[in-house]
């Protein structure tokens, strides 16, 4: 399209200038943002000049204090014009973010810092959700007492509470009142790194994907434009935070390239009641809703009476990301939220991919929707399926290993400071394509269906987690001398994690251990990865090198163990009737 020549002449832009600029020109005043904030009805409405006018003050305090392009800068923020600003200033003078949730504890910060080089931290003195403050501040000086790269520490404030400030602390809206509001664009080359955003690996340590400017821009905005049906003028909801993936290109960089006006909503899916999402649209007069299968999942229990409450015809295009979403879940969203009349988009895609691969829509007018399958192809992506021996499967009615045949513009160009894992994690399984890491169904009409992981991870509420990371922090634990963690079905959360671990000694305190052990990995990773249900064994089942089978895990979790297939490799066979007589003791304990 015309619109897009601008960017790749001569190879140079900056996405700042695609994202305000541009829109600047013709309608300054024209809605960029609307606060969502958390306690409901105090919505702020930001213009495309006014965030210009914040992201070249904020670029500038950045450049006053030594930033420069090349330069990394962790934000470590909740969802608000300030934390969008933030990204946008560090894109404009050609320095690499990297947003960290802010759910996130100090270890998993300061290890993100570390591995990416930051120079400075941006952050809020607190933040606010579900009616509760969250210390942010406090997490980042615990952090950054661990890094020496960090120069700088930029304070803003969200809510009127004091926190500590040291020499190397900075007031952010201070030093942006008294800074310039115009700030030259660097020019920037199509292929230098824009961002870098941390993902679970199936080995212990996160990875930083590096996304580049032109083409992850460009991915990020024609998907949001047409697998929503984007339309100038609509009002477009995504839920996401901005710690994710979904909220850097379906908050931020897409909708701001296109001109549009994006909701940042910096509240829960029940603060103050399960009717929240459903108030907010009737409120804001959302378009288009985008929201994770684990919050509908979570609403469903609530009943429509929350729903119903709320007029929702403002509403015509409902999306879901994250996980795959259930056949239950699916109904609920499409006959109950969008009363049977707005299109359900269940988007299939990757921090890796920088958007939306698969989905529903673009496709025909009126094009059949096949509920919980993600189906088409976006524009210029290939999906294959592969066989255990590598080989293309062709035809209908298949199901395989999903990879994607040719490059397209969104995808991650590397893992910053180690291309060997890059190149070792998505092209080395099957030589000539990029291997996602999920498994898919192709029906007999030829669409795509996601049927999960095919490696060690596992999917909480819509967030990737390597269950190596899990295991990787309980070890910590001087009595735990080994811990296997696997997936398993969750009512609400899709999965979630079942640990089972071996004890020093048979001690009588081993309820004392498993409290130990959840409160070490919420500190080093965060709450949601904490596993559901922690399992003492004598021993895990291995084999005769000493690998863990964790496949026989994962059926005695979810009680398939009259199929465990074969078992011959494992250096003891017994072993497996020892950990299901203790899985049916524990289960039993359990209910009553």
């Amino acid at each position: 399209p015309a619109g897009f020549a601008r960017w790749f002449l001569g190879g140079r832009l900056n996405v700042s200038v695609n994202c305000l600029d541009q829109h600047i020109e013709k309608s300054p005043n024209r809605v960029a943002l609307i606060w969502e904030r958390d306690e409901p009805g105090t919505a702020v409405h930001v213009t495309y000049r006014e965030l210009l006018d914040m992201t070249c003050r904020l670029a500038n305090t950045l450049k006053k204090y030594g930033i420069q392009k090349g330069d990394r800068v962790a934000i470590y923020m909740s969802v608000s014009p300030l934390s969008v600003a933030a990204m946008l200033a560090c894109a404009r003078i050609g320095a690499v973010h990297t947003v960290v949730f802010a759910g996130f504890s100090a270890e998993s910060l300061a290890g993100r810092i570390i591995d990416s080089g930051c120079k400075a931290v941006i952050t809020y003195n607190q933040g606010v959700r579900g009616g509760r403050n969250i210390e942010l501040k406090a997490t980042v000086d615990e952090a950054v007492k661990n890094c020496p790269s960090i120069k700088h520490v930029f304070v803003a404030q969200r809510t009127d509470n004091k926190v500590q400030m040291s020499d190397r602390d900075i007031p952010l809206e201070e030093e942006m009142t008294k800074a310039d509001s115009v700030c030259t664009p660097e020019s920037m080359d199509s292929e230098d790194m824009l961002f870098m955003l941390y993902t679970s690996g199936s080995t212990g340590r996160p990875k930083g994907i590096v996304h580049t400017q032109a083409g992850y821009l460009l991915y990020a905005a024609l998907t949001h434009k047409y697998v929503f049906d984007y339309h100038q003028g609509d009002v477009f909801g995504c839920v996401a935070d901005i710690g994710w993936i979904t909220g850097h290109s379906y908050v931020v960089y897409g909708p701001l390239c296109n001109g549009a006006t994006s909701v940042l909503f910096e509240s829960t899916p029940v603060y103050p009641d399960p009717g929240r999402y459903w108030e907010v649209v009737q409120r804001l007069k959302i378009n288009q809703f985008y929201g994770a299968p684990t919050a509908i999942r979570l609403l469903l229990n609530y009943g429509e009476e929350w729903v119903k409450k709320y007029d929702r015809s403002s509403l015509k295009v409902l999306g879901s990301v994250g996980e795959p979403i259930n056949k239950e879940a699916w109904q609920w969203f499409y006959q109950v939220v969008g009363e049977g009349r707005c299109a359900l988009v269940d988007t299939w895609w990757q921090t890796e991919t920088g958007g939306i691969c698969i989905a529903p829509r673009p496709s025909e007018e009126r094009a059949e929707i096949i509920p919980a399958m993600a189906m088409r192809p976006f524009f210029g992506i290939v999906p294959v399926l592969m066989d255990e021996n590598g080989e293309v499967i062709e035809g209908n009615d298949v199901s395989g290993a999903l990879c994607i045949a040719q490059p397209w513009p969104g995808m991650a160009r590397t893992i910053h400071g180690d291309h060997q894992r890059f190149i070792d994690a998505y092209f080395k399984a099957y030589p000539g394509y990029y291997f996602t890491g999920d498994g898919a169904y192709r029906s007999q009409k030829g669409y795509y269906q996601i049927t999960g992981r095919m490696d060690d991870i596992i999917n909480i509420s819509g967030h990737r987690l390597g269950t190596a990371e899990i295991e990787d922090a309980m070890a910590d634990h001087p009595e735990v001398p080994e811990t296997a963690v696997v997936g398993y079905p969750h009512k609400i959360k899709g999965e979630g994690a079942f640990a089972f671990i071996v004890l020093k000694e048979q001690t009588a305190s081993a309820d004392h251990i498993k409290e130990e052990l959840k409160t070490i990995v919420a500190s080093k990773i965060a709450k949601y990865a904490v596993p559901d249900h922690i399992l003492v064994v004598k021993r895990l089942p291995k084999t005769r090198s000493g690998k863990i089978m964790r496949r026989l895990l994962r059926k005695v979790v979810t009680e398939q163990s009259s199929n465990m297939g074969d078992v011959t490799t494992l250096d003891d066979p017994s072993v497996v009737n020892e950990i299901l007589d203790a899985y049916q003791k524990y289960k039993e304990k359990s209910s009553s």
